[in-house]
This record gives C-alpha cells, sequence and structure tokens, in this order.
C-alpha cells in the first residue's frame, strides 16, 4: 500500500509530531508496509468464525455493589498538591466558569 506524504503530515499533526522532510519520506515508506501487512487479513476467509469481543476467553468479575467505608477526608487529602481542607483544589480548564 502507498501512503503519500501529505498522508504522513496530517497523520503527524494529529499527533502533535514535528516531522523533519527526511522523516516524512521515511515514514511514508515504513507505515505505507505496515498497511500492506494490514491489508493481508483481507484475505482470510472468516465465513465461518463467530464475532467476538475478545480473543481470549475473558470474563469481567465485579464486586457486589454495597455502600462501604470510604477513605476519611484527611487521609485521602493529604498527599494532594493543593487542597483548601475540604476539597482538591485543580487549575480551571474551562474559561468562563
Amino acid at each position: 500500500m502507498t501512503l503519500s506524504t501529505e498522508d504522513v503530515q496530517k497523520v503527524a499533526k494529529l499527533a502533535r509530531l514535528k516531522l523533519t522532510p527526511d522523516e516524512v519520506e521515511q515514514f511514508a515508506g515504513q507505515l505505507g508496509h505496515i498497511l500492506g501487512y494490514v491489508e493481508m487479513l483481507n484475505e482470510v476467509d472468516t465465513d465461518n468464525v463467530q464475532p467476538m469481543a475478545h480473543a481470549a476467553d475473558v470474563t469481567n468479575v465485579f464486586r457486589s455493589d454495597e455502600v462501604q467505608a470510604s477513605l476519611p477526608r484527611e487521609t485521602a487529602l493529604e498527599n494532594a498538591p493543593k487542597t483548601d481542607g475540604k476539597y482538591f483544589l485543580v487549575p480551571q480548564i474551562l474559561e468562563g466558569s
């Protein structure tokens, strides 16, 4: 599979990577080979294979949902970088709030 330099630059931009023109050329070839290998999976006959969520037989193990004693507030706040003694204080991330 062929990957254009524009494709690599777009992927790099989405990944917030700064690539040199040489790296763009290099990765275009390498990513093209990887996508070629992935395309080979289309050749596998999966007509009689049941869809599954995991390759291995796994099940979730849940504990019962029961009310339990929680960590005391003082203990929870002990290692907090910033607190007002009652809550964790975090930097504001939304404007106007």
